[in-house]
């Protein structure tokens, strides 16, 4: 573990984005083509530096990972604001607002039912319709004083501002008419998780009562527009207030293609949060392999005594299995590569493997970087499975001599 340390190449993440993109660059690339992933590059580390917060741990989280099958795998994007897989209910409402007021609610705009077990008992026809339009008239006040905030604040030198609801309960098709009218685009039944983002990127808080509506309470979208996809509607808020939320929009001709990318987008984002925890990064190509098995064939082994030798000598063994696998997939004779990155490292050099080559190279130069904690990881759970599966070998061994016997 103390040779690990002194083999890790320390940065700081203010000033060096150059080295997460190559963490992301070197994960992605074992995932998805070349070109793939020096595109989906941009967008890893775009994200987290969208998200990551001053002086808080870093929730991937705040990155919303959105697919549309549509167009090519190129055609990924990140989007710095927030993508909604639903749109407006209104043929009349706007599909395109710009410079827009964004209201969070929580505020049901349709009849309900009652929560509690309670009756209304009524002699004839009006006293029917006076409920109905007693109950008409709460929802209508709640509509009445959004459309008169709308109005407040979008007229006069403000007038080409545009306003936008999205709330997370229902909008019956009456009120959708009145928002309407009055140019206001309006999304019902939003998810809990979208409103939470929706405050991070925009601004403002959600409301919950229509007594909290105020011009306080309003986030901002430079843009928001409605994108049709066959059957199914999306809505994009972007050019937004302070983007601590984002989304990473995966587009794809077929499932499989999708699953792919997002199945490397969620490594790409891992291993740049694991370099900014750590604070530092090794070089890759199977260079900290070669170098920790040298170290154990020259100092490790030396330090012990009796059996244990035998032990070292079969983890240094197990550890050069990582650049044979890297030079077996690459097409290359597994041994001459790995006696190749031997003599360099008994040189001095911490060379790694070269897959295009075959020869040994300077990963730091081609800027292929792993993880600290993941080999960590390896060093700590790599005798640990040992053990159990020795272990494992033990019982059946014991279980068949009590058959036996």
């Amino acid at each position: 573990m103390e040779f690990l340390n002194t083999f890790k190449v320390p940065f700081d993440y203010a000033r060096d984005r150059e080295t997460l993109i190559c963490v992301a660059k070197t994960a992605l690339r074992t995932k998805l083509k070349e070109e793939m992933a020096d595109h989906l590059t941009e967008a890893v580390v775009g994200a987290v530096e969208c998200i990551k917060p001053d002086d808080a741990p870093l929730d991937l989280h705040m990155v919303e990972v959105m697919h549309m099958r549509h167009k090519l795998d190129s055609d990924t994007q990140l989007i710095r604001g927030l993508v909604l897989d639903h749109g407006s209910r209104h043929p009349d409402m706007p599909k395109r607002v710009d410079n827009a007021y964004i209201l969070s609610c929580n505020v049901s705009l349709e009849f309900e039912k009652t929560e509690v077990n309670s009756g209304f008992f009524y002699t004839n026809a009006e006293q029917r319709e006076k409920l109905v339009s007693a109950e008409r008239k709460v929802v209508d006040d709640k509509v009445d004083a959004i459309i008169a905030l709308k109005r407040k604040l979008c007229s006069g030198e403000n007038s080409d501002r545009g306003f936008i609801i999205i709330n997370q309960k229902g909008i019956d098709p009456y009120s959708l008419d009145l928002l309407a009218k009055e140019g206001i685009m309006a999304l019902r039944r939003a998810k809990k998780r979208n409103a939470e983002r929706l405050q991070l990127c925009c601004g403002g808080f959600c409301i919950n009562s229509i007594e909290e509506l105020g011009e306080e309470c309003l986030g901002y979208a430079g843009e928001v527009y409605e994108h049709t996809l066959g059957e199914d509607k999306y809505t994009f808020v972007e050019h937004v207030k302070h983007p601590k939320s984002c989304t990473v929009l995966i587009k794809g001709p077929n499932d499989h293609t999708i699953a792919q990318i997002k199945d490397a987008l969620r490594d790409g984002l891992r291993a740049v949060k694991n370099a900014i925890e750590d604070e530092a990064v090794v070089p890759g190509a199977g260079a900290w392999e070669v170098a920790c098995a040298h170290h154990l064939m020259t100092v490790g082994r030396n330090s012990v005594e009796g059996k244990a030798k035998l032990g070292v000598d079969a983890f240094a063994e197990a550890l050069l299995g990582i650049p044979k696998i890297l030079a077996n997939n690459a097409g290359h004779d597994a041994q001459e590569c790995v006696i190749a990155l031997q003599e360099e490292h008994r040189n001095g050099n911490a060379a790694g493997l070269d897959l295009e080559a075959g020869e040994p190279c300077d990963p730091t130069l081609m800027g292929v970087y792993d993880n600290v904690n993941v080999k960590r990881q390896i060093i700590n759970s790599g005798p640990t499975m040992a053990c159990q599966m020795l272990l494992v070998d033990e019982v059946i061994r014991a279980g068949i001599n009590m058959r036996r016997k």
